[in-house]
Order: C-alpha cells, then structure tokens, then sequence
C-alpha cells in the first residue's frame, strides 16, 4: 500500500509539473502518465479520435508494461481514467481513455 501511495504522490508532483510545461492536451497528459509508469517508455503509443462529440484516446504500451499501466484489479488504469476525465471536465471535454494490446 506505501508502494502505492509513493507513486500516486510522485505522480502528482510530475503532474504539476506537466501542468507548467505542456498545454492542455489529453494525449499529452495520457503519455506523460503512461511514460512515468512503464519501464520502456519509448513503446508508449498514444492516439486520439473523434467520435460522436467524444474524445477516444487509446494509449498502447509494451506488453511487459500492459501490468503496470492497469495495475491490480484495474486500480492503475481506474486512476489514469479518473485524471483525464477530471481534466476534460475542466476544459468541458468528453473524453474516453481506452488501454490496447
């Protein structure tokens, strides 16, 4: 559980500073989230489609990370989903996170 909360705070700190950095981007959010967690962040693939008014963002990983970016019992991807909607919120987006093979 410590493990857990070490990564969600480091995560927040570069969280804040992707904040100051980037844009509003979602996909730039979901790489950033996504490349901090994997260990081959070069095999992060993050795309972005448009559908009836919704934003699709489907992020793909190498399979040795697929475990790290769903984490156990999907806590992981639940976090990543629960960050880029909170952040479409705020920007008045509809934004749907999917995680590929």
């Amino acid at each position: 559980m410590r493990s857990l909360q070490k990564q969600l705070r480091n995560f927040s700190n570069r969280l804040e500073s992707y904040k100051k950095e980037s844009g509003d981007s979602m996909v730039e959010l979901v790489s950033a989230i996504a490349r901090s967690l994997v260990e081959h962040p070069e095999a992060v693939e993050v795309s972005e489609t448009q559908s009836d008014g919704t934003t699709v963002i489907q992020l793909k990983v190498a399979s040795d990370d697929m475990g790290k970016v769903i984490g156990k019992q999907g806590r992981i991807a639940k976090a990543i989903r629960t960050v880029v909607k909170a952040a479409a919120t705020k920007a008045n987006a509809t934004v749907v996170v999917e995680i590929v093979q």
